[in-house]
């Protein structure tokens, strides 16, 4: 039986490493067996959860016995990948290529489709009932949606059908036909094999299209039947990269579940609007300061207020909230507590 899953979605540096990393404590303290999978290369969800290095292997975290944690390696992905889909005398070729490795090592749309297979991988192993994806931070996210069709299209595009020939046996003799003289022509101009041997990469990587496309189908079906919270804040570019999910995904793709805006000011300080004359021992100098400096915080409180009704209002979205905090958790407790001090967000999480 397939493991549930939570994707957690949005700009860099909104907080969705912290989200996925409390997620994961909260759900495995409740006996439910869980993987937390981060795309992030900052590794900031090992210094959370306290595990060290982390990779594809999930590793358990000591002191949860429910609760496992892996980091995405992009390059040990693509290996999967090219060994499942390709024959081993491609593959060997494929994986010694650099271009190849430019476009699995470089290209935002190539990790996140590396990404998505491991997360079907996860998902269909069994050996969960939950699996947290903390998703790449380019686009928002959103790149990780998109990319098992983004694949398919590249791997099966008109040029690269063009290059390499039709879908027939022999499809490589055609392409000797075809393709290989206008390359080997450009390639006299040039001065160098250059041409010739990108499009050999390009026959090569034509192999994959097959494996690819029906793996795609299968890491379509589980974003579908995903819980997916998009996390963001108050500022401009988050919210930019937060209203994307609901004006930009195509129609019958992933719909986010909730939003979840992080570090969400205290309500009290929007009602300051004015502060009382000095009654302390401060100094005049300081007292100013300090008041300047209550009355601005009270201002940005009511902007983000402000945009979080504006939010909800525009796109109908169930909308949750954490708490203002100095310091970020650090620890499995403090993570744990995030949760259960958080406006709505248990059940952004796991409704």
């Amino acid at each position: 039986m397939s493991a549930r899953i939570l994707l957690v979605t949005g700009a860099g540096g909104v907080g969705k490493t912290t989200i996925s990393a409390a997620a994961g404590v909260t759900a495995a303290r409740r006996g439910i067996s869980t993987l937390v999978v981060t795309v992030d290369p900052a590794k900031r969800l090992a210094d959370a959860l306290g595990v060290g290095n982390l990779g594809n292997l999930p590793t358990h975290v000591t002191g949860e016995p429910k609760l496992w944690a892996a980091m995405l390696d992009v390059a040990a992905s693509w290996e999967a990948i090219v060994a499942r889909h390709a024959d081993p005398e491609v593959g060997d070729k494929l994986l010694a290529n650099p271009y190849f490795r430019a476009i699995a090592d470089r290209f935002p749309a190539a990790q996140a489709y590396a990404a998505g297979e491991q997360m079907a991988e996860f998902v269909e192993s069994g050996s969960w009932d939950l699996v947290i994806v903390d998703t790449p931070p380019s686009v928002g996210g959103i790149d990780f949606l998109l990319a098992p069709g983004q694949a398919r299209d590249l791997i099966g595009g008109k040029l690269l059908r063009w290059l390499t020939g039709a879908k027939v046996p022999a499809r490589r003799a055609l392409y000797r036909v075809t393709a290989r003289p206008v390359l080997r022509l450009a390639d006299m101009v040039l001065g160098g094999p250059l041409l010739e041997e990108i499009a050999d990469f390009l026959l090569d990587l034509r192999t994959l299209y097959d494996g690819v496309e029906q793996r795609a189908k299968g890491v379509e079906r589980h974003l579908r039947s995903a819980r997916t919270v998009v996390v963001t804040n108050a500022y401009p570019t988050p919210m930019r990269e937060a209203r994307r999910f609901f004006e930009e995904l195509p129609e019958g793709s992933v719909v986010p579940s909730a939003v979840v805006f992080n570090r969400e000011l205290p309500h009290e300080w929007e009602q300051i609007s004015a502060v009382p004359a000095n009654g302390s021992d401060l100094d005049q100098r300081s007292w100013t300061a300090l008041r300047d400096n209550l009355l601005r915080w009270a201002t940005e409180a009511r902007r983000n207020a402000d945009a979080r009704a504006d939010f909800a209002a525009r796109y109908g979205a169930t909308l949750a909230s954490t708490p203002w905090k100095p310091q970020p958790p650090t620890d499995l407790d403090a993570l744990a507590d995030l949760v259960a001090a958080s406006n709505g967000l248990d059940e952004a999480l796991f409704a």
